[in-house]
């Protein structure tokens, strides 16, 4: 007996909406971060109109904006972006754990991917190259997790349910 195998497409994108929360903090390294997440939801060919960019303050306050968004109805994923860069304190520590907990759990309670493009980086030197440096840019790495994702929840995982009840 073989099992089915089911993934969502990056080519499947059409219909779909995205979020992006991005962090204003360290804004040298997320704008790259969006530009790359904007670039890459381009090339899969997800229209502008669907696709809304919204700005907060800091990492630590991407989850709660992630998860009223996912909340909403009105998104298929949102990507949460942001830049916690290592410093000479353990504020580092909090921020990061808080950030990525908080993350997941805007994904469990809204039922929609919050994909985490949240750089943690022990040096400024490490984010660049993640923002579109030697490493390429995980900003656009997030939007095609986002898209990914949410095909294969809208395509595939909520048809099943809907047929299955």
């Amino acid at each position: 007996m073989c099992a089915q195998e089911i993934e969502g497409s990056i080519l499947a994108a059409d219909g779909l909406r995205f979020a992006v929360v991005a962090a204003r903090f360290n804004d040298i390294i997320t704008k790259p971060l969006v530009a790359g997440a904007l670039e890459a939801f381009h090339r899969y060919s997800v229209k502008e109109e669907h696709i809304e960019v919204f700005w907060v303050p800091g990492s630590f306050e991407v989850p709660i904006v992630a998860q009223t968004l996912g909340k909403s109805g009105k998104f298929d994923a949102v990507v949460c972006i942001g830049a916690i860069v290592r410093g000479a304190t353990s504020h580092y520590d909090a921020v990061a754990n808080s950030a990525a907990s908080g993350v997941m759990s805007a994904s469990l309670n809204s039922g929609v991917p919050c994909v985490f493009g949240i750089l943690t980086c022990d040096s400024m030197d490490q984010a660049f190259d993640r923002a579109g440096g030697k490493v390429g840019n995980k900003g656009g790495e997030a939007a095609i997790t986002a898209i990914e994702m949410a095909s294969l929840l809208k395509h595939h995982v909520h048809k099943k349910l809907v047929r299955s009840a």
